[in-house]
């Protein structure tokens, strides 16, 4: 059995960059789930078919894959540019799209025996996420490229 006196402090209190770390990223998401509730609003569904969450998915893959693309062209990820990948990357477009909604919304589709729509939305945007992801991996490289 261990005594307290042989926990080292950094065992107990998370050091200065780590609870920066998690507010940069705390900070983000609150800011990217915000933008996905007020976009998600004003996108209404009259059929039923959750195109806002649809839209937001498809458009954060693509721009969470020109973002790190870019950034990791600029450089190691530390300092300034690890602080702007946890705030812009992990926490706002972390914060942005949705796995949950996403899958919510299939199993409600698929639940109410709008079996076509369901399968339509699923495989939509599993493969326009992934083509929209690596649309802004390329288009991210290639700008890279073309900069002086």
């Amino acid at each position: 059995m261990s005594e307290l006196s042989d926990v080292q402090p950094s065992e107990v209190v998370p050091d200065r960059h780590r609870v920066i770390d998690l507010a940069l990223v705390f900070g983000g998401g609150m800011g990217g789930t915000l933008a996905r509730f007020g976009i998600s609003e004003l996108l209404p569904t009259p059929t039923g078919l959750p195109l806002g969450i649809f839209l937001i998915n498809i458009s954060g893959a693509f721009l969470l894959g020109l973002f790190l693309e870019t950034l990791v062209h600029r450089g190691p990820d530390e300092g300034r540019r690890r602080s702007v990948r946890l705030l812009a990357g992990t926490g706002f477009l972390g914060g942005f799209t949705t796995y949950s909604a996403f899958a919510v919304d299939s199993l409600l589709l698929l639940g109410t025996g709008r079996v076509l729509e369901g399968v339509t939305y699923v495989v939509g945007s599993v493969v326009l996420g992934l083509g929209a992801g690596a649309l802004g991996v390329l288009l991210g490289s290639r700008a890279q490229r073309t900069a002086p």
